[in-house]
């Protein structure tokens, strides 16, 4: 779905992908929205937000070299916001069940994509 629409892309390290695409495909497979599956998303949520707020919000201060001072302001806000979003998921994932489960897992899956050929 989203490919048929404009969207933006932020790269994720090979780790991360692995770990996402073994996440889901383990608690597809448990099926079950229990404790441990709550857990394990949420630590991947988690991660995959860290990395989409490091490349949409320091890469650029990055790339234009912006200094430390800046950097650190920086590293301060988004600090505060992954802790915000963090309490935030958590409360929603504590009343998953197995339909929303699958629906996240579903959008994780959506968002994950293999990087295209180099020409």
């Amino acid at each position: 779905m989203l490919k048929q629409q404009s969207h933006i892309v932020a790269p994720i390290p090979d780790e991360l992908k692995t770990k996402a695409l073994y996440v889901v495909a383990e608690l597809r497979q448990q099926g079950k929205a229990d404790k441990v599956a709550i857990e394990q998303l949420n630590e991947l949520i988690s991660d995959m937000t860290e990395s989409g707020l490091d490349f949409f919000f320091l890469e650029p201060l990055r790339r234009l070299r912006a200094g430390s001072m800046v950097m650190g302001m920086a590293r301060m806000g988004i600090g505060s916001m992954h802790k915000g979003s963090k309490m935030v998921v958590s409360k929603v994932l504590k009343k998953l069940d197995e339909r929303s489960l699958a629906s996240i897992l579903d959008f994780i899956e959506e968002i994950i994509c293999e990087p295209e050929p180099a020409e």
